[in-house]
């Protein structure tokens, strides 16, 4: 007996030493990522630039028919191989990518069978998903349901959050949450989980003092100007084959991947995702490092495929709509005829038929507004619901999105009316059966050539690439909560510089601001007042990204606004080419740069109650180039001036509480 138990216990023991540190590095050596299976468990951290930013954290997955989480060995590990990933897109922040990685395969060992993981390093990114294998019983099981992931994120001690709690399943509006509609906590604690359920992606954190994993700091002058490390956790590659997921505290600063709540889609479908084997999780990513690559990433797309081939090529730009300002009511005929003109007038594309419009138009007189819009040269977007079981939201149409026989006949019809897309509203949830339907409504609307944007909805993950007719999805405060209350209109800065550090930085966000109203009302002399200015306006449209627009503007605009605003709301792009971060921090400022072909635009904005003055570096714009300034004195009065690029291509501005600065310049 004592025998056996010395030879277990040396068995035991060779195990332990047996267990050791694979190590996968990014190109430039910046980004370590180290894994290791001691006792038996799987695990990984991350270092940036020497500096541990994310400390051992547990990996594994559970089906129902086995569980990764315990007993495992990393069998084997593929030699680290460099993958160049290069792909054009005009949808996104960067339309030609050309990025390096450095992948590695690992095989687990567990208890009754193996799975693999697959692990990509950027300079700045990381991301990981695991590979589920037949498992070889009396027969060969080809599939399986996860029950869960171990995949998670030990967070140092003194990092602070940036986060946008998830809802309760069926609270809200008609029953509608969660839609990803929540204020963000900002330099928030850890060991928080939300309102109990949780954190949307994306999920910013950042760490004052990072250090190396032998003690002290490490920081190179090129990381963050504020002080500190940041990582933005999120995940992409999310489809009808799986889930999409929310993220929970688990205790302190631990955190981990969560399903979808029972509740969602008023409880109809299973929280857990079905999966066919041999099959892949999706992505889970992490970017690190320094504001720039937080805000430059394009993680979300270069690692997914796309779905199908494009029907037709879709074009992008401008549009309006009347809802945003004239509520349900400015859904007549009459109404959006006007705003056809108004489109026309500003040389934009489109122009956004919101809810009802079934019943205060109707379908014979839309196909006269789609004939008036034509004749304009202005397209329709029309609105639909995607509800037929999962909460109570009431507006029509409704009961179509959601059946394949309807939807296909409807798109038919749009087809034959040249309309050029759908905003589809009130989705249900995050489970398996509602990312099937975001796909069925995709492809079936390519089929037609029709754009899709979707609202009161999830966030994108990777959909601008694997969907060539996608547009964007809103998951996000919008700018309908500006019309609805005063408090979004007063937090309106404070919000605007979150998105551009979380939200946007992940997927195409349809916001559909930078209104030119002082008020929020039909008549612009009542209703919620706007707080910030009309250059605030102007920057936003540049810093918020997404291939269509629908801006909140109104035809009285044309009059009641400054020719400025008016003429560079006319010029500004919807598509970019490139972006750069030049300063900022979450909820307090941000200045970044996009270019449009050999332009420039230079957009910055302030949240915070002093102006803020800082000097920039603009290395991209010539010296002696031209610059067209558009800026804002401190009583929010903005003017437009021309000056030139300096020597050293340097440029002071002085932005006030709630306004903003934009310059535009060839590069």
């Amino acid at each position: 007996m004592r025998k056996i138990f010395l030879t277990l216990l040396m068995a035991g023991m060779t195990m332990v030493a047996m267990a050791k540190d694979f190590v996968v590095t990014s190109p430039n050596g910046q980004v370590v990522v180290t894994l290791n299976d001691k006792d038996g468990n799987l695990r990984y951290n991350v270092c940036y630039q020497g500096a541990q930013i994310l400390e051992d954290s547990p990996l594994g997955v559970v089906t129902d028919l086995l569980d990764f989480t315990k007993g495992l060995s990393i069998e084997n590990a593929s030699e680290p191989q460099t993958v160049e990933i290069a792909y054009e897109l005009r949808t996104i922040k960067q339309s030609n990518v050309h990025v390096t990685y450095r992948q590695t395969v690992l095989t687990i060992a567990g208890e009754g069978g193996k799975m693999e993981m697959e692990w990509m390093v950027s300079d700045r990114d990381v991301a990981y998903r695991y590979k589920l294998l037949p498992v070889r019983r009396r027969d060969q099981t080809l599939v399986a349901v996860v029950k869960s992931e171990a995949s998670g994120f030990v967070l140092p001690q003194g990092t602070t959050t940036f986060l946008c709690p998830q809802s309760l399943p069926m609270t809200g509006f008609a029953r509608t949450a969660p839609s990803y509609e929540t204020n963000y906590t900002l330099d928030d604690a850890m060991g928080k989980n939300g309102w109990g359920q949780g954190y949307s992606f994306p999920c910013l954190f950042k760490n004052p003092l990072p250090t190396s994993p032998r003690g002290g700091h490490n920081l190179s002058p090129s990381g963050e100007s504020e002080g500190g490390l940041w990582i933005l956790i999120s995940e992409t590659g999310v489809d009808g084959n799986y889930c999409a997921s929310r993220l929970l505290n688990d205790h302190d600063g631990s955190y981990k991947i969560g399903f979808p709540q029972e509740g969602e889609c008023n409880g109809i479908g299973s929280v857990t995702p079905a999966i066919s084997l041999p099959g892949y999780t999706p992505w889970r990513t992490l970017t690190v490092g320094t504001l720039k690559n937080i805000v430059e990433t394009t993680v979300a797309n270069d690692l997914v495929e796309q779905k199908y081939e494009a029907s037709k090529e879709y074009t992008y730009g401008k549009g309006s709509w009347s809802w945003i300002i004239g509520m349900d009511p400015s859904c007549n005929y009459d109404e959006q005829c006007r705003y056809i003109d108004f489109s026309a007038q500003m040389g934009y594309r489109s122009v956004l038929v919101d809810a009802l419009w079934d019943k205060q138009i109707g379908y014979e007189r839309m196909e006269q507004l789609a004939a008036y819009g034509r004749q304009k040269g202005v397209g329709l977007f029309l609105w639909y619901n995607s509800n037929g079981k999962w909460n109570d939201a009431p507006q029509t149409p409704k009961g179509i999105m959601d059946n394949s026989r309807l939807r296909r006949k409807e798109m038919k019809w749009m087809q034959q009316n040249g309309i050029l897309g759908i905003k589809v509203d009130f989705f249900g949830g995050d489970k398996q059966m509602m990312m099937q339907l975001y796909e069925d409504i995709l492809s079936d609307a390519n089929d037609f050539g029709l754009q899709v944007i979707f609202h009161g909805c999830t966030l994108p993950r990777g959909w601008e690439r694997m969907y060539p007719n996608y547009v964007a999805s809103e998951a996000v405060l919008a700018s309908e909560n500006l019309h609805f209350s005063q408090g979004m209109c007063d937090a309106e800065a404070r919000n605007a510089c979150t998105h551009t550090f979380i939200r946007n930085t992940v997927g195409s966000m349809d916001f559909g601001g930078s209104t030119l109203n002082k008020y929020y009302g039909a008549d612009n002399k009542h209703g919620n007042q706007r707080r910030t200015s009309d250059v605030f306006a102007l920057a936003t449209a540049v810093l918020f990204q997404s291939s269509v627009q629908h801006f909140a503007m109104a035809p009285n605009n044309l009059t009641d606004a400054p020719s400025w605003a008016i003429d560079f709301m006319k010029q500004v792009p919807t598509t970019w080419d490139e972006i750069r971060f030049i300063d900022g921090y979450p909820g307090r400022y941000a200045i970044i740069a996009r270019r449009s072909g050999d332009q420039w635009f230079v957009a910055g904005i302030n949240a915070e109650e002093q102006p803020l003055k800082k000097n920039i570096s603009l290395p991209m714009i010539a010296a002696g180039s031209q610059l067209k300034v558009y800026s804002d004195d401190a009583k929010l009065q903005g003017s437009v001036k021309t000056l030139k690029q300096n020597k050293k291509q340097q440029f002071t501005v002085t932005i006030p509480c709630n306004g903003g600065v934009v310059i535009v310049a060839n590069k």
